[in-house]
């Protein structure tokens, strides 16, 4: 039968709830809106093989240790296994890896997170400063970004050794007792891995599938002209042809549903949705900052700004890879964008 449902209750920092079979899931907190990150633990007897760490920082190596002391029995953590590079996945691989265990990541994700936590900046780079601008960014905040120390992945990603096991499309990977195959997806991030067990009905799906929310489809200044969100609507019908009803999905945030094939045909027809709205709204030319309201029919706060600004820099670029709009720069250097 269709529909979204949640067997489960969330557990408390510091504890665990058993999943399935061997299979432990935990939270660690986030210091944003979205104020977690799943974290799952497989047993693998001696040891144990974690799914994505969450940040790295003071309060969450604590909340670890408490878990290394209880719901994992003084066993240590062999294995690390990383969906993706986005901080609150990947913050604390590099420690786990200072303390011997094994790196799993796709190729993309490790070179993106090694990078950038390589690359520290003091200030805004010319390249970041002209990609809000041309977003159209409030010249408030553009201003005050110009002169303020920006984020670093550094801020929140432990150092990362040389070193890693890359995962790739259609791996079989043993973790848990369990046969997992390697699937990949693309959109929110590049090479996003997800695992299929291949025993029984578990999916741990990152952020790639999540309940109730949409993943953050955005556009940085590292590669203005992506279409990510062209790739994030492929990825959803590849993998409506492997998803049941049956399946048992583990997300990145939120909680653990089934439900899937409607899952997936939600966020797709979601982004439909935005771009109907979007390209009525372009009978006149505008920028992406402007297209707020439409794209997301509330108000974008000051800790939404940047995923905001990024996630509609995401669909117009996907309405110009379909000659759907077109676009011209002002003389503040600001995109104007406007329907065909």
């Amino acid at each position: 039968m269709e529909g979204i449902r949640h067997p489960l209750e969330a557990p408390e920092p510091g504890a665990a709830v058993e999943v399935a079979e061997g299979v432990l899931w935990l939270r660690l907190p986030l210091p944003m809106a979205l104020d977690h990150v799943n974290i799952y633990a497989l047993d693998e007897g001696d040891g144990w093989t974690v799914i994505d760490t969450g940040l790295d920082g003071h309060k969450a190596r604590a909340i670890w240790e408490t878990l290394f002391s209880g719901p994992f029995g003084g066993r240590p953590v062999r294995r690390v296994v990383v969906t993706h590079h986005h901080p609150d996945h990947v913050g604390l691989a590099g420690w786990f890896q200072s303390q011997g265990a094994e790196l799993l990541i796709p190729r993309t994700g490790w070179l993106y997170a090694r990078m950038m936590t390589l690359d520290v900046q003091q200030t805004a780079t010319a390249e970041q400063l002209a990609f809000w601008r041309g977003a159209g960014m409030d010249p408030q905040i553009l201003a005050q970004r110009a002169v303020e120390r920006p984020f670093n992945f550094a801020d929140v990603v432990h150092p990362m050794p040389l070193g890693f096991t890359r995962l790739l499309e259609g791996d079989a990977v043993e973790m848990g007792g369990r046969q997992w195959r390697v699937r990949m997806g693309d959109g929110h991030a590049p090479e996003h891995a997800t695992f299929w067990s291949e025993s029984d009905d578990l999916v741990l799906g990152g952020d790639q599938f999540l309940p109730a929310i949409s993943p953050n489809i955005g556009v940085y200044p590292t590669e203005p002209g992506a279409d990510p969100l062209g790739d994030w609507i492929t990825s959803c019908r590849r993998f409506a042809a492997l998803a049941d009803d049956r399946h048992f999905v583990l997300p990145g945030h939120k909680l653990p549903f089934t439900g899937l094939p409607l899952r997936l045909r939600q966020m797709e027809e979601n982004h439909h949705s935005a771009i109907a709205r979007l390209l009525d709204f372009l009978d006149t030319p505008q920028s992406a900052v402007a297209c707020f309201p439409v794209l997301f029919r509330r108000t974008i706060g000051a800790g939404e700004y940047g995923l905001a600004l990024g996630e509609a820099v995401a669909h117009l670029n996907h309405l110009l890879r379909h000659d759907q709009v077109r676009r011209s720069l002002d003389g503040e250097g600001t995109w104007l964008w406007e329907r065909v």
